[in-house]
């Protein structure tokens, strides 16, 4: 079997060096090298390097020195075919097949390496040409400089089917439809791919021109062409502009990745060389591990439209599996309506500076996506929205992380649906906590905005009365034995933090808890509320008196069904009791103190009434109390 010197090089630049030492040692960045530890000698203080720019690494110590192949024949001790066949699997390429045949005819035609590059010529020649006044008008009205085209290699096919076909016709035909140059069907006379478009050459990491995007002139579809995957190009492990955007980036510390190579180039121009694109795909698994390898958290940023946004949701569905401690993506917000190169062109580079500057989470994207995808209004909507939110969190791979994300949903989600109510008036209406608007454009929108003003004076000092402390106990304690409970009274729970006095951090610290969890037990209920810092509160509840209601008794090992039953509507039964009778007491001295007054027939009629509700509410927590004896 041969192997040309192309297609060993082309294995070389599809690995990425130090993920592959990085298995066998722990690796660190080192300004735009790594460094570790030698693999081939003992040693306590770093003196291994490793370029993935060059391909190589070098130990200072031993002398080591070698690629990704001579790795594998080295440490991992395999022959030289079998080190090549396990990098190939891992790269996505095929070994070519024992055919001296096909040896020799390598040998003897241009590598194609040598036709992209000839290609490339070509079309840059055309664009300066007479054929190409078309071209350059347009790149012209684009804002493109000459300096920013010759930089980028910007070139044109000329409307043709014939033109690069005839242009390099010295080369073999069948080299240049595996180039991806010319379209072959069945029997028919090959022609040419890119007919009357601008052309963009795609480089590997080294410089090298592998394929090519071509963006057609005027109408037409489609808009954007790129060249097949080829032996030398795959398009979802390639990044366009990564040759010269990987220096860049070193500079400034970040990558940021854009929807197409019109975006990078104009981003480029305004000053923003660190810029990449995938081709005509979502980013991939092999992509995100690439931008991994530069900075910790690349940048997204994609047009601010629908399709935009689906882009963005693709890229992290695609990322949530790998996602790893000090690693993610964040996410620059375009205008609606606007890709990077509107923005710039509409208001400067400063303006997209602004937004780079200012970046948003994963997390925070992933919320204000979800959050706005569909009307609210429904508690079914609502619990929609946990559940989709969930679901994204379940994709993760990193335990660590997916814990961490799913306790910030559930917060977030309290926060955001069972914040305090505010009062609307007299009435018994309420109203839901406001949020800014505004707060969603930058994906943080459960951020409180109101709060819940504070209860008036009398009703304060009624809820402070030992009736009302000794419910108030019991319910905490009950809601402690069977934190099962507290989400289906977490509104009214709400509503009562104003009055709840010394318990109130208590009973906030479990309404969150049970908002944060699917399932808890008490033993649940009392971790959280020790990582809280409200385990202290809950302590002194239960080696204080038992307050001797049903519900604040512990559940058996085998509790009875229908006794728990009972139990529940008991401790329904008292937080009705609990956050009513305030406010009725209240209601009582005030038209009693209306009636001394005024002496009104109605006054008294109202006050009798309300003494009967008050009288009717005492027994019922007798009935109560007696119930738990």
């Amino acid at each position: 079997m041969t192997l040309t010197p192309q297609w060993l090089d082309e294995l070389r630049s599809r690995i990425t060096l130090s993920s592959l030492i990085g298995r066998h040692v722990k690796v660190q960045r080192a300004g735009r090298e790594y460094k570790a530890c030698c693999p081939f000698h003992n040693e306590k203080t770093p003196s291994f390097t490793i370029n993935d720019d060059k391909g190589f690494y070098h130990c200072f110590g031993c002398g080591a020195h070698g690629d990704a192949i001579r790795f594998m024949t080295d440490h991992q001790g395999l022959g030289f075919m079998d080190a090549v066949k396990e990098l190939a699997a891992e790269a996505g390429m095929t070994v070519p097949a024992p055919d001296p045949r096909a040896a020799q005819a390598a040998e003897a035609r241009a590598s194609l390496h040598d036709v992209c590059q000839a290609a490339q010529d070509w079309f840059v020649a055309q664009l300066h040409s007479a054929a190409g006044e078309q071209a350059r008008a347009y790149l012209k009205h684009r804002g493109l400089s000459a300096e920013t085209i010759k930089r980028f290699g910007i070139g044109f096919a000329p409307d043709s089917r014939t033109g690069i076909k005839s242009a390099l016709a010295s080369i073999d035909e069948a080299l240049l439809v595996e180039a991806g140059l010319l379209i072959k069907v069945d029997d028919r006379t090959p022609y040419d791919r890119f007919r009357g478009r601008i052309m963009i050459p795609i480089r590997d990491p080294r410089g090298r021109v592998i394929a090519f995007g071509g963006r057609i002139l005027g109408s037409g579809e489609p808009k954007y062409l790129n060249s097949p995957d080829t032996p030398l190009f795959d398009k979802g492990r390639t990044l366009y502009n990564l040759d010269l955007a990987a220096p860049a980036s070193r500079q400034t510390g970040r990558v940021i990745v854009v929807e197409g190579y019109m975006d990078v180039i104009a981003l480029a121009q305004a000053g923003f060389g660190e810029c990449v694109a995938p081709l005509g795909t979502a980013l991939t698994e092999h992509q995100l591990d690439r931008l991994w390898k530069m900075v910790d958290q690349p940048l997204l940023c994609f047009d601010g439209d629908g399709a935009g946004q689906k882009a963005a949701l693709r890229a992290v569905s695609r990322a949530l599996p790998l996602l790893r401690p000090g690693q993610s993506i964040g996410f620059v917000p375009m205008p609606a309506g606007q890709d990077p190169d509107d923005l710039i062109r509409a208001q400067g580079a400063a303006a997209f500076a602004a937004l780079a500057a200012n970046p948003i989470s994963l997390l925070d994207h992933l919320w204000a996506c979800e959050y706005q995808a569909e009307p609210l209004s429904s508690p079914e909507a609502r619990a929609g929205l946990k559940a989709r939110l969930i679901a994204h969190a379940d994709n993760i791979g990193d335990s660590d992380i997916k814990a961490l994300y799913k306790r910030e949903i559930n917060q977030r989600f309290s926060d955001t649906f069972f914040a305090p109510r505010l009062r609307t008036g007299q009435g018994a209406s309420f109203e839901k906590a406001r949020f800014d608007k505004g707060q969603f454009e930058r994906g943080r929108p459960w951020q409180r905005r109101d709060i819940l003003p504070p209860p008036d004076a009398e009703t304060l000092v009624l809820s402070r009365q030992p009736i009302s402390d000794l419910v108030l106990r019991g319910v905490l304690l009950g809601l402690i034995q069977r934190p099962e409970q507290i989400a289906a009274h977490s509104e009214q729970l709400a509503d009562y933090l104003p009055l709840a006095g010394p318990w109130a951090g208590l009973l906030d610290a479990l309404i969150e808890a049970a908002l944060g969890a699917s399932r808890l037990d008490t033993a649940g209920i009392l971790t959280i509320l020790a990582e809280r810092g409200a385990d202290g509160s809950a302590k002194q509840l239960m080696q204080g008196t038992n307050p001797g209601f049903s519900f604040c008794q512990p559940i058996g090992e085998s509790p009875e069904l229908a006794r728990e039953a009972i139990v529940a509507e008991d401790l329904h039964e008292a937080i009705e009791l609990m956050t009513i009778r305030p406010k009725l007491l209240a209601a009582l001295r005030d038209v009693t103190r209306r009636f001394e007054n005024e002496c009104e027939d109605g006054l008294f009629l109202e006050q009798q009434q309300l003494r009967a509700k008050q009288q009717h509410f005492d027994q019922r927590l007798i009935a109560l109390a007696e119930r738990g004896t």
